[in-house]
C-alpha cells in the first residue's frame, strides 16, 4: 500500500511560493469547506499535465494546511504503453519520497465498446475504485484535476445539445461522489457502508486554472508528463471541441475558458439557491407526507404557473426517485394533471409508480418488482 504524504514532511516555505501557489491558496481560503484544514485527501493522478500540476501545488501548500495526501493511479489496460507509463509514474513518485497506489482495470472492462461508451465505463470504474480506496484510507475528499478548460468543453457540448441549465453548471467545484445520477459501488453495501459512501466528496480544486496554466506549471517546475493518446482521438466529441473550437474562442477572446468556467460556477450557485427555495415551496405542499410514500397536493401544485408546476414537480420527483423525467414526458404528465382530468397512474424508473386522484399525487415503490 502506498505511503501517504504526511503534513510533517514540510515542503517549500510560503515565502518562496510563486503566483500559482498564492492563487490556489487564496481560492481555498475563500472556500474553507472545499479542502478543510487537516483533512486526508485522495488525489487521482493520471500522469498528465493537469494532475501533475495539481500534485505539485498541493504539495507546496500542504505544510500550511496540514493535509495528509494519498495518491491513486488507475490503468484501464486500453493501451499497450499504459502499464509501462504506470510503472514510470510510480517510480518517479517514489523518487520524490512519495507513494502511489496503482490499480489496473479488469481486462474485460469496456472491451469492444465504442470510444464514447468506453470513456463512460472507464469513468465509472475510476470513481468506483477511488471510492473504495477513499473508504479504506479514511479520506472523505477525492480530488480530480479537472481544469477550467475541461469545464468550458463540457459547457459548450451541453449548450450544443440544448441542455437544461444544470448541464451548463456541470463540473461543480465540489459534489457528492455518489449522487442521484452518480451510481454506487457495485456490491450494494449495507446501511453503514452506504452512509460512509454518501459522505465522500468529489472535489475539483483546479477549476481556477486553464490547461495552458497547467502546461506552464509543469514546464516551469520541470515535472514529467505522461501523454495519453486517447486525448487525440477525433472520434470523441470532447477532443474535437478541445482542438478545433476552444482555440478559436481563445484567439478571439483570450481567457475564454476561464470566463466560461466562471459562468458555470455562477450558474451552479444560482441553481443551489433555487433548490433551497424549491425545498421551502415543497414543504408547504407535502405536509404530513409519509417518507415511504411521498405525497404532493395536486390543487396546490396546479395553483402555480405552468413554469412553477414544471420546476416543482421535477424537483419533487428527483428528490424521491433519482433522475427526473425528461422534458417531453414531464410536459405530458402535466397535461394529465389539469383539473378537468381525473385520476391516473404513471410508471417511473427504479420501480417507482406515480398515482394521482383529485387531491393528491402519491409515489409508491414496487419493491417486489410486480405491477
Amino acid at each position: 500500500m502506498a505511503e501517504p504524504i504526511l503534513p510533517s514532511e514540510a515542503g517549500p516555505d510560503p515565502a518562496r511560493w510563486g503566483a500559482d501557489q498564492h492563487r490556489l491558496h487564496r481560492h481555498l481560503l475563500r472556500q474553507p469547506q472545499l479542502l478543510p484544514q487537516g483533512a486526508s485527501l485522495l488525489l487521482a493522478i493520471s500522469g498528465g499535465q493537469d494532475s501533475m500540476a495539481m500534485l505539485e501545488l498541493l504539495r507546496t501548500l500542504q505544510p500550511l494546511h496540514g493535509w495528509t495526501l494519498r495518491l491513486w493511479h488507475g490503468d484501464h489496460g486500453w493501451r499497450p504503453e499504459g502499464s509501462q507509463q504506470a510503472l514510470e509514474l510510480a517510480a518517479w513518485v517514489r523518487s520524490q519520497g512519495l507513494g502511489l497506489h496503482v490499480e489496473r482495470a479488469p481486462t474485460s472492462a469496456a472491451g469492444g465498446q465504442a470510444a464514447g461508451n468506453r470513456e463512460a465505463i472507464g469513468r465509472q470504474w475510476r470513481y468506483d475504485r477511488l471510492a473504495r480506496e477513499a473508504l479504506q484510507q479514511g479520506c472523505r475528499h477525492v480530488l480530480t484535476a479537472h481544469t477550467a478548460s475541461d469545464r468550458a468543453e463540457t459547457v459548450l457540448l451541453n449548450l450544443a445539445r440544448g441542455s437544461h441549465r444544470r448541464g451548463l453548471a456541470s463540473l461543480r467545484t465540489s459534489r457528492p461522489l455518489f449522487g442521484p445520477s452518480g451510481g454506487r459501488l457495485a456490491d450494494e453495501p449495507q446501511a453503514d457502508e452506504r452512509r460512509r459512501e454518501d459522505s465522500l466528496q468529489l472535489v475539483r480544486p483546479f477549476l481556477i486554472f486553464s490547461r495552458a496554466d497547467t502546461a506552464r506549471i509543469c514546464q516551469q517546475r520541470r515535472l514529467p508528463i505522461w501523454h495519453d493518446p486517447s486525448n487525440d482521438d477525433a472520434r470523441l466529441s470532447r477532443n474535437r471541441v478541445r482542438t478545433a473550437v476552444l482555440p478559436v474562442l481563445e484567439t478571439l477572446h483570450p481567457g475564454a475558458s476561464l470566463r466560461i468556467s466562471a459562468q458555470a460556477e455562477r450558474l451552479a450557485a444560482e441553481l443551489e439557491q433555487q433548490q433551497e427555495l424549491l425545498d421551502l415551496a415543497l414543504a408547504a405542499l407535502t405536509q404530513g407526507s409519509d417518507p415511504a410514500r411521498p405525497t404532493l397536493s395536486r390543487p396546490g401544485l396546479l395553483a402555480l404557473s405552468v413554469a412553477g408546476q414544471r420546476r416543482l414537480l421535477r424537483h419533487w420527483l428527483e428528490r424521491h426517485t433519482g433522475p427526473g423525467l425528461e422534458s417531453q414526458p414531464l410536459e405530458i404528465l402535466l397535461s394529465r394533471l389539469v383539473p378537468e382530468r381525473g385520476p391516473g397512474r404513471l410508471c417511473l424508473a427504479k420501480r417507482w409508480q406515480l398515482f394521482w386522484d383529485r387531491t393528491t399525487l402519491r409515489l409508491i415503490r414496487d419493491v417486489e418488482g410486480h405491477g
